[in-house]
């Protein structure tokens, strides 16, 4: 980020959990953000309460340190609010001292009366740390936001999105995306706009292998590399891009192969938290791998609904991938059938989650009848503003 130019008029957000539950780090954060090429913003997560406070109190530190807990700015034609969707502790359960994704009605009724300031020209973007609804916890109404049918009924009319944070996941979940959860928990049969959870610098919690700039892989638990989400607006268009951490940017998928051998492996060891042994030779195929099922996978990082992923093999006519959870009112689909094999290969042997879900996994059967030796695949994905990407990936065949 203090290489880049491009953020100097709307600045940096950033969306929660910023300390991870010391506090004395604030004044650091102040420190360092000051090598930002713009203005730098803050709201609460979970991980930045004052937990010997009551519910009133919770965040007096980080509004002490680090600006109020909800509140809203313009920058262009973009109107963005922050809110704070941590309640803590939960009023179902005080004694427990739990957190919950909620707003208050104090909050509620303020995002009202914001919103009904904003030009109906506006594009609104809605930011939260615990996301209004998100993929990675469609099942689990304490990491969504109980009220969010209330919010949608006041940004309804409007162009809007969604930011959130939390999950330590990346998911790009575009108008009318359904999970059953959603419809389930809190009678959403459809999302109004899209949502982005926008991953995490951190990754899956500094899990993993150090890499050679001494800081761990960190694979998340969808799959996808740590980074940073940047929207990029034009009057009311939004264009979403990710940028793996360290990277130029040109990183936006993991291509890899979930073969019989690799879901033996997986079933073996998908106990073992990191400790399992190396999966070996993960691009050798056998022909009991192509007797059986193997697919070629594309964890396409950004890809959504809309999004294609195409396959070419030796230079054959490309085959279009299919995508494993069509986010269409169904639950999760869960397991080494579901992975995304480059990141388990990581995570079971090095630490961190596990990528056995994903909502941006494509997938296309290799043929059964490859030819021994050594092959090539092309794999070009596309998003749902027309952007290509393509990587390939060279596997070989036993005889």
């Amino acid at each position: 980020m203090a290489e880049r130019t491009d953020y100097t008029g709307c600045g940096a957000l950033f969306i929660g959990d910023v300390v991870g539950d010391d506090l004395s780090l604030y004044p650091q954060t102040r420190e360092l953000s000051g090598v930002l090429n713009g203005p730098a913003r803050f709201l609460p997560g979970n991980h930045d309460l004052d937990f010997d406070a009551p519910a009133e109190h919770r965040f007096d530190t980080f509004k002490a340190q680090l600006g109020p807990e909800y509140y809203s700015y313009d920058s262009g034609k973009v109107h963005v609010v922050a809110l704070n969707t941590v309640e803590y502790p939960t009023k179902a359960d005080p004694a427990k001292g739990d957190y919950n994704g909620a707003i208050d009605e104090d909050q509620l009724e303020w995002l009202r009366n914001d919103i009904a300031r904003v030009p109906k020209d506006r594009l609104i973007v809605v930011a939260a740390h615990i996301p209004l609804l998100d993929f990675a916890d469609q099942g689990s109404a304490k990491h969504q936001v109980d009220q969010v049918r209330e919010i949608y009924e006041i940004l309804e009319g409007r162009e809007a999105i969604a930011v959130g944070g939390h999950t330590h996941s990346l998911e790009n979940l575009r108008k009318g995306d359904s999970l059953e959860g959603w419809s389930r928990l809190f009678g959403v049969d459809g999302l109004p706009f899209p949502h982005i959870t926008a991953g995490a610098i951190s990754g899956d919690w500094y899990s993993g292998r150090l890499l050679e700039g001494g800081y761990p892989l960190a694979v998340q638990r969808d799959g996808a590399l740590p980074g940073v989400l940047t929207l990029d607006v034009r009057n009311s268009e939004v264009k979403e891009r990710f940028t793996v951490r360290g990277d130029d940017g040109s990183t936006q998928m993991a291509v890899g192969l979930n073969s019989v051998r690799y879901r033996d492996w997986y079933a073996v060891n998908r106990s073992e938290g990191g400790s399992a042994p190396a999966f070996e030779d993960p691009l050798v195929l056998t022909p009991a791998d192509l007797a059986g099922t193997t697919w070629l996978t594309t964890n396409f990082y950004m890809g959504g609904t809309g999004s294609t992923v195409e396959v070419s093999i030796d230079g054959a006519d490309p085959v279009e991938a299919a995508r494993t959870q069509q986010m269409q009112g169904e639950g999760q689909l869960v397991g080494a059938e579901w992975s995304d094999p480059v990141a388990v290969q990581e995570q079971l042997v090095h630490g961190g989650s596990v990528a056995d879900r994903s909502m941006h996994v494509w997938r296309v059967d290799l043929p059964a009848d490859l030819e021994p030796g050594e092959h090539t695949a092309e794999v070009v994905a596309t998003d749902v503003h027309g952007r290509e990407f393509t990587e390939t990936l060279t596997f070989e065949v036993t005889g």
